[in-house]
């Protein structure tokens, strides 16, 4: 019935991957500047906004902007840093995870921030230069750890047969030192990419049944609507629950990386 209406009279457009290719605004020292770099750059200026005011006068007993600052930044240190690498190794990188986890964080959250509607993440080039930050960070925390050993432990665990090496290290070179990279890159690009275009099919749709179509079609765009609400929600709750993810991955191949076999 849908295809016949639309046969008919309006035509229904759905997402389409393009919306990840903007068109470019203006250059920049001839580097081309499309709305998602915008995107991205207001997340950077939003990130250093809040922890400048946030931090920039600590009181004993803090304010309630002070305190939703402490409290993200005790998250990260407290439930991912220390838990996972101690409280010296945690102190080391904390930085780092800090840093990660509130760039995804805050550029995750502007798909479902009106009028932007697009995550500062849902392009390859931020995924892509997050993992090969965590890449370098737990290949140079091996290093430091153990300059001879890393690379032997990593590749050639202890306990295993020497005739089974032939198999095990392939493995272990492609799993450590490809599949990382590859898998923290791709796991956050399509979760943002897939939640953007859920959000723009359901409330798109709501648009289409509602003013294009109307009369009893509006029974659905209330279906439709509900259904993007819905999604909304569960796309929070991903966006944070994909830089927790992202960290807590960082944060455990440097925990590998730095144990004491090394």
């Amino acid at each position: 019935m849908i295809a016949q209406t639309a046969e008919d009279g309006p035509e229904f457009h759905g997402p389409s991957i393009n919306e990840f290719f903007p068109e470019v605004l203006f250059d920049i020292v001839g580097i081309p500047v499309t709305r998602i770099h915008l995107i991205q750059f207001l997340s950077t200026i939003a990130i250093v906004v809040i922890f400048v005011l946030g931090t920039r006068r600590m009181r004993i007993v803090p304010k309630p902007f002070q305190s939703i600052v402490e409290m993200g930044l005790d998250f990260v240190r407290v439930n991912i840093a220390e838990d996972l690498l101690g409280k010296k190794d945690g102190r080391r990188f904390l930085p780092i995870l800090t840093t990660i986890f509130f760039m995804i964080l805050f550029m995750n959250i502007t798909g479902v921030i009106p009028f932007l509607n697009l995550a500062g993440t849902s392009i390859i080039a931020v995924p892509l230069l997050l993992a090969l930050v965590s890449y370098v960070t737990f290949i140079y925390a091996g290093i430091k750890k153990s300059p001879k050993n890393f690379f032997k432990n990593s590749l050639f665990p202890s306990g295993v047969p020497w005739p089974i090496y032939i198999i095990v290290t392939p493995i272990e070179l492609i799993s450590t030192f490809v599949i990382r990279p590859v898998t923290l890159t791709l796991r956050l690009l399509m979760n943002m990419m897939v939640g953007h275009l859920l959000l723009v099919l359901f409330f798109a749709a709501t648009q289409f049944f509602l003013l294009d179509l109307g009369g009893w079609w509006s029974a659905l765009a209330a279906g439709s609507l509900a259904f993007g609400f819905a999604f909304t929600l569960f796309e929070i709750l991903v966006a944070v629950l994909q830089a927790y993810v992202f960290t807590i991955l960082t944060a455990v191949y440097i925990q590998l990386a730095v144990a004491e076999e090394h």
